[in-house]
């Protein structure tokens, strides 16, 4: 929700600091990096020590920077910057933790049920950042309200999960507590999980998603209004506070694609999944493949009629969410429980190093580039963002291939998982496990 608050007040953030789009990009691409770096931290982490006191922690320092970042004067954009970078700090611990201690919690179909319900908040929390963000920025006339509500509800989430959050033994879900371990490197670890072709392939796919779902989301709402800018029907952004009803509408879209998109996604995973053991990466390929077309007659269309780019942009974000509960299912059965953090840190790590942190400032980039080519002009200025946008739709085709790829290894990597995970006393084998510190009950809730 915060990261997207950033894009649904953008146009003010411009005019607040006389900056151009490759420069705005770095938002987010700042906070992205962060976030690389310490994921595999985190993921570290988890694996070994207590999972609750290491959300609290990144969760808190969520908190105090995104607080401070609505603080920054207009001469102090730097400040901006790195602020936006310590923010990721909150969402490297949770998001590389939580989905572990879900799959600790629950097997099987429940599995799937509930982190479903935990990943159907990526779409639904960005969508609120756009809509909390211009709502909060219209009714107060400075878009650096709209990041003093965050914080209020991360100090909530901050005591539900110290009061609620329980912590199972790792393996917990699949009859193991961690009760029989050897120990294994972090090195060893890392090369198991190389050597996992579903994980892999479907690392790169989750990068190609990245890539495509952080690009449309920062840049969006600014390109529908330079369209409608273009076209007459909105008049140009001179002097903040800007026009934010693009971020709105874009906002409730993107909340009800993605409670759709998501549901029906992890529905069709469990009614397929008994028949067709590859059932999970090719609903990923089809929802890449087929949202592809869907977003590039979304940005030819901007050009002549703004309701059917919105038709189009809803479409593509509805077979885009199929993915989000099934991509974390994947993981979750194709690596042993004493690895999934580590697991869902380097996937985070991967796939925004080569996804969302630089797409935001790539578009951005190749927007001011050819912007160069002609005078300026709010007609070639819409221009330049539609024709960079056309990058997307290439990417997300690619996504599906890599999907694809990963239909073919799953069934063994999963029956691969299940044979290391369930060990046999009787032929005195031991599930060997990181070396961990004793940890105590508690209940997980995050705010995405």
């Amino acid at each position: 929700m915060d990261r997207y608050t950033i894009a649904g007040v953008l146009l003010s953030i411009q005019k607040f600091f006389d900056i151009t789009d490759s420069t705005s990009g770095l938002l987010q691409t700042v906070f992205i990096c962060s976030f690389i770096i310490l994921a595999p931290i985190f993921g570290y982490l988890g694996d070994r020590y207590n999972r609750k006191f290491i959300m609290i922690g990144g969760l808190s320092v969520w908190v105090v920077m995104t607080l401070s970042s609505s603080f920054v004067t207009e001469s102090y954009f730097w400040l901006l910057v790195l602020l936006r970078a310590l923010v990721g700090t909150g969402e490297a611990s949770y998001s590389t933790i939580a989905p572990t201690i879900i799959g600790d919690l629950f097997s099987g179909a429940k599995r799937t049920v509930m982190i479903s319900a935990f990943y159907i908040f990526i779409p639904v929390g960005s969508g609120l950042g756009y809509i909390i963000g211009s709502s909060v920025a219209n009714a107060t006339g400075d878009w650096r309200w709209a990041l003093r509500l965050n914080p209020i509800l991360g100090s909530l989430g901050l005591l539900l999960l110290a009061v609620l959050c329980p912590n199972p033994p790792r393996g917990a879900s699949d009859g193991h507590g961690g009760s029989t371990i050897e120990h294994t490197s972090y090195l060893e670890d890392v090369k198991y999980l190389l050597k996992n072709k579903s994980f892999v392939w479907s690392s790169l796919g989750v990068t190609a998603m990245a890539f495509l779902t952080g690009a449309l989301a920062f840049w969006t709402p600014i390109f529908l209004s330079r369209a409608q800018v273009a076209q007459g029907i909105q008049p140009p952004c001179n002097t903040e506070p800007c026009d934010t009803s693009d971020s709105y509408i874009f906002g409730v879209v993107t909340v009800v694609t993605g409670i759709l998109g998501v549901s029906l996604g992890s529905t069709i995973s469990r009614k397929l999944r008994d028949r067709v053991p590859n059932a999970d990466p090719l609903i990923c390929a089809v929802g890449m493949l087929s949202s592809a077309p869907c977003f590039f007659a979304a940005i030819v269309l901007a050009s002549t009629s703004i309701p059917a780019t919105y038709v189009f942009i809803g479409i593509g974000e509805t077979l885009l969410s199929l993915n989000w509960a099934v991509l974390a299912d994947i993981l979750l059965y194709v690596v042993v429980p004493t690895r999934r953090a580590t697991a869902e840190a380097l996937q985070i790590m991967v796939c925004h190093l080569l996804g969302d942190a630089g797409s935001p400032y790539l578009l951005g980039s190749i927007s001011d580039a050819l912007r160069t080519y002609q005078p300026d002009s709010h007609t070639w200025s819409f221009r330049s963002l539609e024709y960079s946008f056309l990058l997307c739709p290439f990417v997300g085709v690619l996504g599906g291939l890599f999907f694809l790829m990963t239909a073919l290894y799953i069934t063994k990597d999963r029956k691969n998982a299940e044979l290391l995970t369930v060990k046999k006393e009787t032929d005195g084998e031991r599930a060997r496990l990181p070396p961990q510190t004793k940890t105590t009950l508690c209940f997980k809730f995050s705010i995405l």
